[in-house]
């Protein structure tokens, strides 16, 4: 029997690489967003995981739900957003094809329409790409990407989606690390702002500050019922990345208004390029 071992909703911003590149204006500038997911992988290793499931905010979906689960992923990225941000970054990965093929079935089942996918030329989007290039550098954990930048899905489906990831898990034979990467508010600055308001490292609207610091202190406390009842407005209101569909899949993994743990920030709540960004642990 699988398991469901470690839950998590993360950061992946580009700066993180930038961080990374001695030359950079910006070097060290993300340490604390690199050290916390070092920390969670760390915790991963000590449960044996041997395979992380990542929800891509960064996938872009039209139709159905998707998931990338090839045997193998090796290639070279360079962001199509951000060119100067994130080039030529080397990656190379094992998949879990059985898993992903499993998620699809049981979500199909519940009447959620997803297809698992094993194709060379369908390349590993930054939402994962950049949370495994600080979480899997021993590259011990097999890898499977679910699109989770939804255009025409309902929350409902990815909570959906979610409960078929988490039985898909329990009926197969991995130990699994969920990752929901995406951003919390996610209102990146205007074009024509972004360098007057030293953009790199500030948040473009108070309210959507607010807001996420209280959504912080929710999970932190447990009010997960209450989260829950108000995510369709903080996805709206706040711009949550993908349509928070990340966090709707993350949820519903873990038992939606039935769960009972919190979460625990890992990472400090920090501003990058108008947007809310974060890593929290959460119990299991």
């Amino acid at each position: 029997m699988g398991e469901l071992v470690v839950a998590a909703k993360i950061t992946h911003v580009p700066t993180m690489i930038m961080s990374e590149d001695p030359e950079s204006k910006l070097h060290g500038c993300r340490q604390h967003a690199i050290d916390g997911h070092k920390e969670i992988a760390k915790i991963a290793r000590e449960k044996n995981v041997d395979t992380v499931v990542v929800l891509d905010t960064h996938w872009l979906i039209n139709a159905g739900y998707h998931i990338n689960a090839n045997n193998h992923f090796e290639g070279l990225f360079t962001s199509n957003e951000f060119p100067h941000f994130i080039k030529d970054l080397p990656y190379q990965y094992e998949g879990n094809p059985q898993l992903g093929n499993l998620i699809a079935d049981v979500a199909t089942e519940k009447g959620v329409f997803t297809l698992s996918h094993q194709v060379d030329s369908l390349a590993l989007e930054y939402g994962t790409l950049v949370p495994m290039r600080f979480m899997n550098e021993d590259k011990q954990f097999k890898v499977v990407s679910v699109a989770a930048l939804c255009t025409v899905h309902s929350l409902e489906s990815s909570r959906k989606l979610g409960e078929a990831i988490r039985e898909a898990i329990e009926a197969s034979d991995s130990r699994v690390m969920l990752l929901a990467s995406g951003s919390l508010s996610h209102r990146i600055w205007p074009n024509e702002e972004y360098a007057a308001n030293n953009g790199t490292f500030t948040i473009s609207k108070e309210f959507n500050r607010q807001m996420d610091m209280r959504v912080l202190e929710m999970w932190e406390n447990g009010e997960i019922e209450t989260f829950l009842e108000i995510l369709p407005d903080y996805a709206e209101k706040c711009d949550g990345e993908g349509g928070m569909h990340d966090t709707a899949m993350l949820f519903g993994a873990l038992g939606w208004d039935k769960y009972k743990g919190k979460g625990r920030i890992v990472s400090p709540y920090f501003p990058s390029s108008g947007t809310g960004q974060v890593n929290v642990l959460f119990d299991l």
